[in-house]
């Protein structure tokens, strides 16, 4: 039960619709959707709390208090050694599940320590690693990857575009609900405009299949469908990445088109590094970070790039300066120093 020390009391009162749902988990999944929440943070908390539930044995969280949570917390850190991103996900996804499910308020929580951020440096490839890796690609990967490294879009960002989003007259792509829920514009790179146009009549072929099939329209965000019924049934709201296959929308159960799959691109990226003979750890965000990199190393200023990349804090974009102004380019090392005689002592 409940510690005495924390006494449980009621949240203060917040416009809430009452559930719906009988089953806990449905209940947790009501209400992520109710405040919008990405179908990967619906995942992510649904997961957490399952784990959570299961950890100790199937009791009701109701049953449960400080000690369970920092026991469930404690394991993934000592047993699963999971990394303090990780860690602060399920504790995230707790939260949630007490204060806006089960509309409990438990100070307790507020005294569970977070793990300490680890800084790291981020992976960049050089402009002539980012051109073996392309080298490596081909089709439609080749296009997606140069597209990632060009705009510096996350992958997400790139999978979710629609037809609408690119537009070839201002030479931009307009971002529609990235990270943060925020929308923003980036630069349409002059080199793809004719891969992407081409890419866009392969995407209208397939939409065109699609309405020859009567199929369903693709999924529409924030309720657009019951505004438009038929909007996504458009072309103008087709993704200018569709899936060569019909899939299950897990929300709506409706079988319809859906964007490419991330691993796609994923794996591709993974077998490009091995056939370029690339020594770095890289992964499809590498081609993000090299674009923040080369960037400032063209002399763009830090705000642009903090615009481009879509971050809410300028100091999220200041770990690009750490890649610059450390290391190979940013200070020369006294034995070089030495080796050209101008060290004095």
């Amino acid at each position: 039960m409940y510690s005495t020390k924390y006494p449980v009391k009621p949240c203060k009162p917040v416009e809430r619709p009452p559930l719906k749902s009988v089953r806990l988990l449905d209940q947790v999944c009501e209400r992520i959707r109710y405040r919008h929440y990405s179908i990967r943070t619906e995942e992510a908390y649904v997961y957490w709390v399952r784990g959570f539930i299961r950890f100790h044995q199937l009791r009701h969280p109701k049953d449960m208090g400080s000690a369970e949570v920092t026991a469930f917390l404690s394991w993934l850190a000592a047993e699963r050694g999971v990394a303090p991103s990780t860690h602060k996900q399920a504790l995230s996804a707790l939260l949630f599940l007490y204060r806006e499910v089960l509309e409990i308020d438990l100070p307790w929580m507020n005294h569970i320590l977070r793990p300490k951020d680890r800084v790291r440096v981020p992976t960049v490839l050089s402009v002539g690693e980012v051109a073996r890796l392309f080298a490596a690609l081909e089709g439609p990967m080749a296009l997606l990857g140069r597209l990632l490294y060009g705009t510096g879009l996350r992958l997400m960002e790139a999978l979710r575009l629609r037809v609408k989003d690119v537009d070839f007259e201002r030479r931009e792509i307009v971002v529609r609900a990235g990270k943060g829920g925020k929308d923003r514009r980036v630069m349409l790179p002059e080199s793809l405009a004719a891969p992407l146009k081409a890419q866009l009549a392969h995407a209208r072929l397939i939409w065109s299949q699609d309405r020859e099939r009567s199929l369903p329209g693709v999924f529409m965000p924030d309720a657009l469908d019951r505004k438009y019924p038929n909007g996504g049934a458009q072309w103008a709201w087709f993704w200018v990445w569709p899936a060569p296959d019909l899939s299950i929308d897990p929300r709506s159960g409706i079988r319809r088109r859906h964007h490419l799959y991330e691993q796609r691109l994923q794996r591709a990226i993974k077998q490009a590094v091995l056939l370029a003979g690339l020594s770095k750890q890289v992964s499809v965000h590498t081609l993000r970070h090299s674009f923040a990199t080369h960037l400032l190393e063209s002399g763009y200023d830090i705000r642009t790039v903090q615009e481009l990349l879509g971050h809410s804090d300028v100091s999220t974009t200041m770990i690009y300066t750490h890649v610059l102004n450390r290391g190979g380019r940013g200070v020369m090392s006294p034995v070089d120093r030495m080796a050209t005689g101008s060290l004095v002592g």
